[in-house]
C-alpha cells in the first residue's frame, strides 16, 4: 500500500502480502506452529505447478487471477501431521507417505481456508468480490507448466518463499491481473473473524476419512484439463 499526497493506492504487492499474511495465519492456527515468508519476493514470467505436491486455485470477480503453493513433501508431510495431531488424533492413525490420497485431502482443505481467509480480507478491506475455485492438488514427479485460463490482460507473476516450523521450504505463486486500488473515500474495513474461535469450531467437526484411491481417469481429465 502506498499513498500518494492523501490518495491510497494498493497494489499487486500489497495483495500478495496480505495473501502471504493468509497463508502463515491459517496455517500457524491450523498446525499450532509458527510459520514465516522471505521478505524478498521474487518477479517471475510464469507460473508452475513443481514437485512434490502441487495446489493451485483460480479466482475470479473483482480482480482475476492463479494461486499455486508447491510444497517438498517434507513441509507438506510436516503441515499434514501436526494439523491432524492438534485435532486429537494419533500418529499411529496418520498416513505414513505424502503421495496418500489423505495427505492431498487435507492439504487440499487447507488452501481452500487459506484462500478463503484472503477472499474474506478482499472483501472487507478493498470493498470489492472474488471468487474461487475447488482447490486441486496433484502429486508430481516432474515440473508442471501451468497455463492460467482466466482472461488476464496485463498477466504480473510473483513468487514467495515460505518456512515451516522445522525449516522445511514451499512457495507460493501469484499471478494477477496487473491492477491498482484507489481509496477515493473513507470508510473502516470490518472486523476480521478471530481464527482461534474458526480452527475451535474445526477441531469439533469429524476427522477427515481417509478418500477412495482416485480413478486414473479422474487425473488424467484433470491433467487434460491444464492442456496436457
Amino acid at each position: 500500500m502506498r499513498a500518494t499526497d492523501t490518495t491510497v493506492v494498493y497494489g499487486t504487492e500489497d495483495l500478495l502480502v496480505s495473501l502471504c499474511n493468509s497463508v502463515t495465519r491459517v496455517l500457524s492456527v491450523a498446525t499450532q506452529k509458527p510459520l514465516h515468508y522471505s521478505g524478498m519476493v521474487q518477479r517471475i514470467t510464469k507460473t508452475c505447478l513443481k514437485p512434490d505436491i502441487g495446489c493451485f486455485v483460480l479466482f475470479d470477480g473483482g480482480f482475476s487471477g492463479l494461486v499455486i503453493i508447491n510444497f517438498s513433501k517434507e513441509a507438506a508431510m510436516e503441515i499434514y501431521q501436526s494439523y491432524l495431531l492438534s485435532m486429537g488424533m494419533s500418529q499411529a492413525d496418520l498416513a505414513t507417505s505424502y503421495t496418500s490420497d489423505e495427505v492431498a485431502n487435507v492439504m487440499g482443505e487447507l488452501m481452500n481456508q487459506v484462500v478463503g481467509d484472503f477472499t474474506g480480507k478482499v472483501r472487507r478491506e478493498l470493498q470489492t468480490h472474488i471468487t474461487q475455485n475447488q482447490p486441486k492438488m496433484l502429486v508430481l514427479n516432474q515440473q508442471v507448466m501451468l497455463s492460467v485460463d482466466a482472461n488476464l490482460d496485463k498477466p504480473e507473476a510473483r513468487r514467495v518463499t515460505f518456512y515451516t516450523a522445522s525449516n522445511h521450504i514451499f512457495y507460493l505463486e501469484l499471478a494477477i491481473d496487473r491492477t491498482e486500488f484507489v481509496k477515493v473515500v473513507d470508510f473502516e474495513p470490518q472486523d476480521t473473524p478471530d481464527p482461534d474461535a474458526l480452527m475451535a469450531q474445526s477441531h469439533h467437526a469429524p476427522a477427515p476419512a481417509p478418500a477412495a484411491a482416485s480413478s486414473s481417469s479422474e487425473t488424467d481429465d484433470l491433467l487434460k484439463s491444464l492442456g496436457m
